[in-house]
């Protein structure tokens, strides 16, 4: 599968892991209820790891973690629901966040631009046929009349 990061249409090496499957070698991703329960076994393996958010998860109980994670997932279950938008925010400018924060699920290609702007820098959207759309939206506006995260 392929994703936006950086701008660019890469690979995907990601694999997400759900909470009762056997955690394989390679950079995976977890929900954030897993992390809080095995994080002391699982930063002990090979491969990267990385947190799945839905919004209505609390960015706050990774302020310990955020540096031993490579990349952390925001879900949106739906296009309307703007909570990953501040979660974002969050991660970037309160915790310090420096890692790959990747939006995943229901969101529309003119989203994208605003996600940037909050700090998102990885894009996976329901539709693969979204990326090119996506990544063209991401370049839409050359004039900013806010502060960004960057």
């Amino acid at each position: 599968m392929q994703i936006i990061k950086d701008k660019h249409i890469v690979d995907d090496t990601w694999q997400h892991i759900s909470d009762d499957e056997k955690i394989p070698a390679g950079d995976v991703t977890l929900s954030l209820a897993r992390w809080q329960q095995e994080k002391h076994t699982l930063l002990h393996r090979a491969g990267q790891m990385g947190v799945r958010l839905n919004s209505t998860d609390d960015v706050a109980v990774l302020a310990d973690d955020i540096k031993r994670l490579a990349l952390i997932e925001l879900v949106f279950a739906d296009f309307a629901d703007g909570r990953s938008f501040s979660q974002a925010w969050l991660l970037r400018e309160r915790l310090g966040y420096s890692g790959e924060l990747r939006a995943i699920g229901n969101y529309m290609p003119d989203q994208a631009f605003y996600l940037a702007r909050v700090g998102v820098n990885a894009f996976q959207p329901e539709k693969f046929a979204d990326l090119p759309v996506m990544l063209a939206k991401l370049n839409e506006f050359s004039v900013h009349y806010q502060r960004s995260v960057h």
